[in-house]
């Protein structure tokens, strides 16, 4: 696959990309925000001086959209970067960041903490929990079978477990109230940040740092490990520890998001590829590229899903309807080899 645009060129495209979706989302609303507003807000932001705004135009900003709005960035920038790490660790282009059971698990945590009718932050660390502790087990699984290909194993544990997590879904969602319990367990599932605050916001922000920095920073070793395990150790690269230390960081970063956001799919799968196809595989590119790209992307979907309706369309649902023509453009105006 080559690229159309060269590295600045398709960091700033992703940037201008972000920038936009940025107005629009804090623009749109039941409360719209003009431009000049907004503008207005921002120049008090950079100087330092008190706004002159309404007090009901800075609680909109401030307190109600704001927080949605960078939550909705953090979500889908560290969902694309995990799904870009997954895809260059794993050479595989149809992998996305549960392909070892972490959408899953923390799936299954969270429908657990409902079913039990747990206050909401216990069922945000439930579903946290869970989404480390399904990928603990799935490498635990490899780890143990020697001898074989380990890449390959994990990928077959990690849909094992999760199809296993899957059907413990389905049991807890029979046994729920299906008046009370099933419709918030269903909405769950779905994906959604209606009830996220600044909290959620400050509590999720410094686990994806912690899982984005080490992603970062071994680049040029996912570069190399992209030629095959053997080349990659012929080359110096301790290939066990750098795929744990990949798969950790990128698990880290969505188990944490899932946990407030719930199970978005798509955007690790179809925003690395358009990463790809403007940079190129180089993956000291890829991340810093398809971190703004997700967080663009999942930005204007959730600018969508409030303003479409009247009622809150489920992020699951519009990623899924504007992922899947996206991914099958990707398929047909794409190379055969992807790197």
């Amino acid at each position: 696959m080559r690229p159309s645009l060269g590295p600045a060129g398709g960091i700033l495209l992703a940037l201008a990309f972000l920038a936009l979706a940025g107005l629009v989302a804090f623009s749109i609303g039941a409360y719209p925000v003009s431009l000049p507003e907004l503008a207005r807000w921002f120049w008090s932001l950079a100087t330092g001086q008190p706004s002159d705004l309404p007090d009901s135009t800075l609680l909109v900003i401030t307190q109600i959209r704001g927080p949605r709005i960078v939550t909705a960035m953090l979500v889908g920038a560290s969902l694309a970067a995990a799904g870009a790490a997954y895809q260059g660790l794993f050479r595989n282009p149809l992998v996305s960041p549960d392909i070892l059971g972490v959408s899953s698990g923390a799936a299954l945590g969270a429908v657990l903490g409902i079913f039990l009718s747990l206050p909401f932050l216990a069922i945000q660390g439930m579903a946290f929990l869970g989404g480390l502790g399904a990928v603990g087990i799935v490498y635990g699984i490899a780890a143990t079978l020697r001898g074989r290909d380990p890449i390959l194993i994990l990928v077959l544990a990690g849909i094992v477990i999760g199809t296993l997590l899957g059907s413990g879904i389905s049991m807890i969602k029979v046994l729920a109230d299906p008046y009370n319990q099933l419709p918030a367990i269903t909405f769950w599932l779905l994906g959604s940040l209606s009830a996220v605050n600044r909290d959620d916001l400050l509590t999720v922000l410094p686990l994806t740092l912690l899982g984005l920095v080490p992603l970062a920073l071994l680049h040029w070793r996912l570069n190399v490990m992209s030629f095959g395990e053997e080349e990659a150790r012929a080359l110096g690269v301790n290939t066990t520890r750098v795929r744990l230390a990949v798969i950790a960081a990128a698990t880290l970063m969505t188990a944490a998001v899932v946990a407030i956001s719930g199970v978005v799919g798509w955007i690790g799968l179809v925003v690395p590829h358009l990463a790809r196809l403007l940079v190129g595989p180089s993956f000291g590119r890829l991340l810093p590229t398809a971190t703004l790209f997700g967080a663009a992307f999942l930005l204007l979907v959730d600018t969508l899903a409030r303003t479409l309706g009247p009622t809150e369309i489920p992020l699951g649902v519009l990623t899924a309807i504007i992922g899947a023509p996206i991914f099958i453009w990707l398929l047909a105006t794409s190379r055969r080899h992807w790197q």
